[in-house]
């Protein structure tokens, strides 16, 4: 007994930084590799057993999730579940390791019994490393794509695939039906390489770049990233006569004109050949032009998929062989802290200089300090580095086998190691209060820059730097006061390139509150919160009135943006009364109030940018939900036209919804609008609103 409170507190910090990185993961702003927060994941998993979790009380009930406030969301007709995995660290009834080998002959001769046969074709595949897409074709022609989602249900992103440009449009030889095909979208290393040079910032990854890229609201110049498609599976169709095996199905995809990987995939009806291949491959991943993470094993023959089922989890039909990362030891000499545009303080690995993956790694993430409690990582360890292709290595594992005496633990820091500022704790992780401390202004001043917050041409992180340390910035606002000869004067910088600045700094004025909020590094608010909170105050001003309203705990303040009922919908999609109460006493502050007069001084547009906006009285301030096919207006169209007329378009239905514009076909959200009295109107009468658009302005 005495062990189980123990293993209680770990299991809520497991939970608490899986949502986390949930959260962080789906604002396309991922903090750890992949390979970490599985590792979070599993170590969860194994916990909730051995207490006897419940399955509906886990943080990990639903498989995934990757929804993103501000998109809609639409079923899936076939649920997009992950694949069972083959995985290191499985153990047997008797709590015995359990080889790989052994986990495959298990799934092989289960899948035998449960069919009825003595052989079973296997067809393996190359498993890319990127996002899932579902395609819906319609008569041939692209209608729809969607994220994975939760699984059950997805994130539309059609105009982000279609500006793409990567994804047919429409399948060759294919005119009548529907498909719903399922495929990966992934960004191929040297043009991940490429467009990564040009971040002041640059992406952890190629996939989580990738998922970034795809959940940017407005896609324009998505296509020059160089992201990619492939093609792997029909998950549903009506109407098209298909091949009857996942061999002849991937060729008949590619001639169709997707992409289809079809001299990597491997045939056989031995589960030890199928290994074998899985294993070899490995030895060919330096070689390929993308990330791959394992192999995918599956029954070749699509007719007994659905004799086979799934979990509410995972098919039966197919398993994922997962690629070990490359693990190096070394030597951890010390433990510093990092302190964040935001104060977060965070453990650094200070590392005997090791290869790992093809650059040298002296210094690793240690992510945060419960996660180096958790781990018991202490100096003077030998570590495990990965990378496996990241560009953030970190420490995965303490051998502990190696540590001597004298190995010593790390205490978290009570005070910020840059300004001596006593540190507060906030769920897991560890902040300096203090807005003023030299390394938080440093890196707020980077991110405002950056290409994603005010876009300042000329200002890079060096010169960042030196405008801190030489010509005493410390504010937004003092970078619209320098000058050319100051700037001038700096080292590597010359009248010419100072000049360059000065004009980035002037053009940057006018980018607008969303812009200067997500540069702000409040936390919380990155670039989707930014916009949503500009389109919904309109000004400075009044945002920040509203702040103290709400700080000051007006009841009408708090019900507008976190309202007391769950069934309710706040003004601002996606914002919860925790998150709420973080942000608006930021904005409240006087070290934030400061920043905006300051802005507001040097002639900083701090108003939304409105410029393609013309209100129109029906449309204006009201919330629409879009369902069903509309007789002449692309969904995308419908939803510009309604966002240029003041409008708001949502996912989902609610009390709060205004009106619901229903087409043919239209499924369970024209269906919750009548049981909640939601306003029913079709194509005909949104145009009716939407007329005044088309008059002169």
């Amino acid at each position: 007994m005495g062990g189980e409170p123990k293993a209680e507190v770990e299991l809520e910090q497991l939970a608490e930084q899986i949502r986390y990185h949930e959260a962080a993961y789906r604002a396309g702003a991922p903090e750890i590799p992949d390979s970490a927060f599985d590792d979070l994941v599993e170590r969860y998993q194994e916990l909730a057993d051995e207490l006897g979790i419940d399955a509906a009380d886990r943080v990990d009930a639903k498989p995934g999730e990757d929804h993103t406030a501000g998109f809609e969301t639409v079923e899936h007709r076939v649920p997009m579940l992950s694949l069972e995995k083959l995985s290191p660290n499985r153990r047997d009834s008797n709590g015995e390791p359990m080889p790989i080998a052994d986990q495959l002959s298990a799934w092989f001769r289960r899948r035998l019994k449960e069919l009825e046969v003595e052989t079973l074709p296997l067809i393996i595949e190359p498993k890319v490393d990127g996002i899932s897409v579902s395609l819906s074709y319609v008569d041939g022609a692209l209608e729809r794509a969607l994220t994975r989602g939760d699984g059950q249900s997805g994130d539309v992103i059609t105009k982000q695939v279609i500006q793409l440009g990567t994804v047919p449009l429409r399948l060759e030889g294919v005119h009548e039906g529907e498909l719903e095909i399922r495929g990966e979208l992934y960004w191929p290393l040297a043009e991940f390489a490429r467009f990564n040079a040009t971040l002041d910032k640059p992406l952890i990854n190629p996939r989580n770049g990738c998922a970034g890229m795809m959940k940017r609201k407005d896609p324009e110049g998505i296509e020059e990233t160089g992201i990619r498609s492939f093609f792997y599976q029909v998950a549903w169709d009506s109407g098209v006569a298909l091949p009857k095996t996942q061999g002849d199905m991937l060729q008949w995809l590619a001639d169709r004109g997707g992409d289809v990987y079809l001299s990597e995939i491997f045939c056989t009806d031995s589960d030890e050949e199928a290994l074998r291949y899985c294993d070899e491959y490995q030895a060919r991943r330096e070689g390929l032009g993308f990330d791959i993470d394992g192999m995918v094993i599956k029954i070749d023959d699509l007719q007994m998929y659905a004799r086979l089922g799934a979990t509410g989890h995972h098919p039966h039909w197919g398993i994922a062989y997962k690629f070990p990362p490359e693990r190096k030891p070394t030597k951890l000499l010390d433990i510093q802290v990092s302190v964040g545009k935001s104060g977060k303080l965070t453990p650094v690995a200070i590392l005997e200089p090791v290869f790992v993956s093809g650059t040298t790694v002296r210094r690793a993430s240690l992510h945060n300090f419960v996660e180096l409690e958790r781990k018991d990582v202490r100096i003077g360890d030998t570590v495990l580095i990965e990378k496996a292709g990241e560009i953030i290595p970190q420490v995965v594992e303490v051998d502990k086998s190696k540590r001597k005496r004298g190995a010593r633990r790390y205490v978290p820091p009570t005070e910020c190691p840059t300004c001596g500022t006593e540190a507060v704790s906030e769920e897991i992780f560890v902040y300096c209060p203090n807005p003023a401390c030299p390394d938080q202004i440093r890196e707020r001043l980077r991110h405002f820059a950056s290409r994603q917050a005010m876009d300042i041409d000329g200002l890079g992180e060096v010169l960042v730097d030196q405008v801190v340390d030489k010509l005493g910035v410390r504010s937004p606002d003092d970078l619209f006061r320098l000058e050319v000869d100051a700037l001038a004067s700096l080292d590597r910088m010359g009248q010419k390139s100072a000049e360059r600045v000065v004009a980035g700094l002037e053009a940057a004025k006018s980018r607008g509150l969303a812009r200067v909020l997500n540069g702000l590094a409040i936390r919380h608010v990155g670039e989707t919160m930014a916009e949503d909170l500009a389109a919904y105050f309109k000004t400075a001003d009044a945002l920040l009135d509203f702040a103290a309203r709400y700080v000051a705990e007006d009841e009408e303040a708090i019900e507008t943006v976190a309202p007391a009922k769950s069934t309710q919908r706040g003004a601002i999609e996606g914002l919860a009364r925790k998150t709420a109460d973080s942000i608006f006493a930021e904005l409240d502050s006087p070290a934030v109030r400061k920043v905006f007069e300051g802005l507001a001084d040097v002639g900083v547009d701090l108003s939304v940018k409105t410029a393609d906006v013309r209100e129109v009285a029906e449309v204006a301030g009201k919330t629409f939900v879009l369902t069903g096919t509309l007789p002449t207006l692309k969904r995308t169209e419908a939803t510009k036209l309604i966002k240029e007329a003041g409008g708001k378009v949502s996912g989902s239905v609610s009390k709060k919804t205004d009106y619901v514009v229903a087409g043919a076909e239209a499924g369970s959200k024209l269906e919750k609008a009548q049981a909640l009295g939601v306003t029913v109107i079709d194509e005909e009468a949104l145009l009716a609103f939407l007329a005044p658009l088309q008059k002169p302005a």
